[in-house]
């Protein structure tokens, strides 16, 4: 699957498109298919845990 994923700290020139693994639903769990969804302005102001 596509993912937008942000790995370090910046602003929107640090969230990267990358290829994952399928996810894979556990138990009691349902996996839904979405065909595009939007990255809002708030969302190119997530900083990454540093944890």
């Amino acid at each position: 699957m596509r993912a937008v994923q942000i790995t370090r700290f910046g602003g929107p020139e640090v969230m990267d498109v990358v290829d994952l693994p399928d996810p894979v639903p556990g138990d009691g769990e349902v996996l839904y298919e979405v065909s595009s969804s939007g990255v809002n302005f708030a969302d190119t102001h997530h900083v990454p845990s540093s944890n």
